[in-house]
């Protein structure tokens, strides 16, 4: 019984984290679905594929259905969007940096929203 007891006790202690941990969870976790990046825009190899240079020094291939991307090719602007199989790209990424823990991330990034910070990707 007393057993019983402690083991419920540490149970519910344990239960008094889960908040604490997933809120400790920043946005760059490698394997969030939801970006925001700031970075350079260019064409991409394909048409309707872009690529970003985020100030980071991430790469990212991005594409959009809802959003226009190509009037902002050469600037400097701000995207939103999904990660193309998040859980499946955060594993990728802890895996090289586990290999090589000052490599540059890159991914894949469906856009929903974006921003224009310059119109030119110069610092």
């Amino acid at each position: 019984m007393k057993t019983k007891w402690i083991l419920s006790l540490l149970a519910l202690s344990g239960l008094a984290f889960v908040p604490a941990m997933t809120s400790a969870r920043t946005p760059q976790d490698k394997s969030d679905s939801l970006r925001t990046l700031t970075g350079c825009l260019s064409a991409g190899e394909k048409t309707g594929e872009y690529d970003l240079l985020a100030e980071d020094g991430s790469t990212w291939e991005i594409r959009s259905k809802s959003v226009k991307l190509h009037p902002h090719v050469g600037h400097t602007v701000t995207v939103t969007g999904k990660v193309w199989h998040a859980d499946m790209h955060g594993a990728k990424e802890k895996a090289k940096e586990a290999v090589d823990p000052g490599a540059s991330e890159h991914g894949h990034l469906n856009v929903s929203e974006v921003s224009m910070v310059s119109d030119s990707c110069k610092k």
